[in-house]
């Protein structure tokens, strides 16, 4: 049994739990241990996820289960072109992966994506994480690829599309 939220700022210590569980296993094989800890401290501290919240700069659903949050999203209009929204966080507790949580979860951003009157939905995914294939079965197509720095590292991404 589960139900889906949109979050507040309460609700920002679960979201950094369910980010720094979810990271380490999913992103040190990929980046290192260094960059892992190094993104975590800039891209999920309580201070920017609140912001975030508060600000409205980002709508957080939080997905929980049997009353604990279990797995969350974070989507917005995209600041360069606000007729595309970006899926921005998808991430669940490794011990709910398989239960179709991420389905869901996007599947309900897709519905608010809608919503407000639009039809197309981006998301960027590490060029070597496994979740690409994941998102190519949700209906997203790699459109391309894009180079973040962060800090002296770089996320190196593909931009994936699914028109709604």
């Amino acid at each position: 049994m589960y139900l889906i939220r949109e979050a507040t700022t309460a609700d920002v210590e679960a979201i950094l739990q369910i980010a720094h569980q979810t990271w380490w296993p999913t992103y040190e094989p990929l980046l290192g241990k260094e960059q892992v800890a190094y993104m975590l401290g800039e891209l999920y501290t309580a201070e920017k996820i609140t912001k975030q919240i508060a600000e409205k700069q980002q709508t957080f659903l939080i997905l929980v289960e049997d009353g604990q949050p279990v797995a969350f999203a974070a989507y917005s209009p995209r600041e360069e072109d606000a007729e595309i929204y970006k899926l921005h966080k998808l991430y669940c507790l490794p011990a709910t992966q398989g239960k179709g949580y991420g389905k869901i979860l996007i599947n309900v951003v897709a519905d608010k994506t809608r919503e407000a009157g639009k039809s197309t939905l981006d998301l960027n995914v590490n060029r070597y994480n496994n979740a690409k294939s994941f998102y190519k079965k949700m209906g997203f197509e790699v459109v391309y690829e894009e180079d973040i720095p962060i800090g002296p590292y770089w996320m190196n991404d593909f931009v994936m599309r699914k028109t709604l």
